[in-house]
């Protein structure tokens, strides 16, 4: 009766994993930033997004942790997304918090 139980053991750990990958990889939001780390923090990036929403925006230049310029939105539900740079959209977002003094430049 022990041999029994040992087969659907490994397939119960195989499917406890999976369900820990489906989490987590659930829990990432399109455009979040990822753990400051010396790597890229944006995966991904949004185009764009409503100036009335932003708090503040830091833009990191390119470097040994990363080859491309990242811009980080803090919104004001305190949420940070990841901005694409090279959009329209977020250079005037870019430009207009440059004005406002509300921009960060690491």
């Amino acid at each position: 009766m022990a041999r029994a139980a040992t087969p659907a053991a490994p397939r119960l750990l195989r499917a406890a994993l999976l369900l820990l990958l489906v989490v987590a990889a659930d829990r990432r939001a399109a455009g979040a930033p990822v753990v400051t780390e010396l790597r890229c923090q944006c995966l991904q990036t949004l185009q764009g997004i409503h100036l009335k929403n932003i708090q503040s925006v830091k833009v990191t230049p390119p470097g040994p942790h990363c080859g491309q310029t990242e811009d980080v939105a803090t919104l004001k539900t305190g949420q940070e997304v990841c901005l694409n740079p090279e959009a329209p959209m977020v250079k005037k977002i870019i430009n207009k918090m440059l004005k406002q003094g509300q921009h960060q430049l690491t």
